[in-house]
């Protein structure tokens, strides 16, 4: 039988909502494809991508608070979901729109 995400301390129901849209239902499937991978599938789904979402869904999986991320982990981290966001979330879009869109500006009706 899978186990719930939300068995995982730290996933709440809102990311586990966002993770079941991205076809990750249970907590098995979410240690197996790992925190980038999850939301790289949430930004695929057309989650809007948000830094401390991202850090804290990879805190998670390692069994602490997100606020536990400080220094040179999160700006690592920061790297890593750039380049997830770049890949996944913006790919085909310039410059102007991702900005406008990160500032709230673009319809989300209308993103691509």
């Amino acid at each position: 039988m899978a186990t719930p995400v939300t068995s995982i301390k730290y996933v709440g129901p809102s990311q586990a909502n966002a993770l079941a849209a991205a076809g990750i239902h249970d907590a098995e499937t979410l240690r197996e494809v790992g925190a980038h991978e999850a939301y790289g599938r949430m930004l695929a789904t057309g989650h809007s991508p948000h830094f401390i979402g991202y850090y804290a869904l990879v805190m998670a999986l390692q069994g602490r608070p997100w606020n536990d991320c400080k220094g040179q982990e999160k700006e690592d981290l920061r790297v890593a979901f750039d380049d997830l966001k770049n890949a996944r979330h913006d790919k085909g879009r310039s410059e102007l729109e991702a900005a406008l869109d990160m500032i709230g500006v673009i319809d989300p009706k209308i993103r691509r």
